[in-house]
């Protein structure tokens, strides 16, 4: 019970992180300062649902999961994403990890228009995986 606590716990944190990103997202014409915040909040939603999926994975799946990488082909494994969901989330992997490792104005706004496809995409795994818990 307190496992299925902790996950159901994971999971909303992981919607609140992606409500704030969708906040950014819904403004008009972003300015490069409202992009960059956007990446940010892209980074720590990204962060929470991730360990949010890995969670879910070990404890309704059975599957066990160490990276993103991992999680994402763990959520195609479970049928929580279908294969072409799953080669959108990693790519969301690998633009996550372009964020945090690298800064350049054109690589922010490339980034920042895929967020535009993560975020619903986030959206709709997460309530997937309530759906089963």
């Amino acid at each position: 019970m307190k496992r299925l606590h902790q996950l159901r716990t994971r999971l909303e944190r992981a919607q609140k992180a992606l409500a704030t990103l969708e906040e950014l997202l819904e403004l008009p014409a972003p300015s490069a300062v409202e992009r960059d915040a956007a990446i940010q909040r892209f980074e720590y939603t990204f962060e929470t649902f991730w360990k949010a999926a890995r969670r879910y994975l070990l404890e309704i799946e059975g599957l066990e999961a160490g990276s993103p990488k991992q999680v994402m082909r763990g959520l195609n494994q479970s049928g929580i994403a279908d294969d072409t969901e799953t080669i959108q989330a990693m790519d969301m992997v690998d633009d996550r990890n372009l964020t945090v490792h690298t800064y350049d104005e054109s690589t922010a706004n490339e980034v920042f228009q895929r967020i535009r496809l993560y975020a619903p995409l986030m959206r709709t795994i997460l309530a997937r995986m309530e759906e089963r818990a």
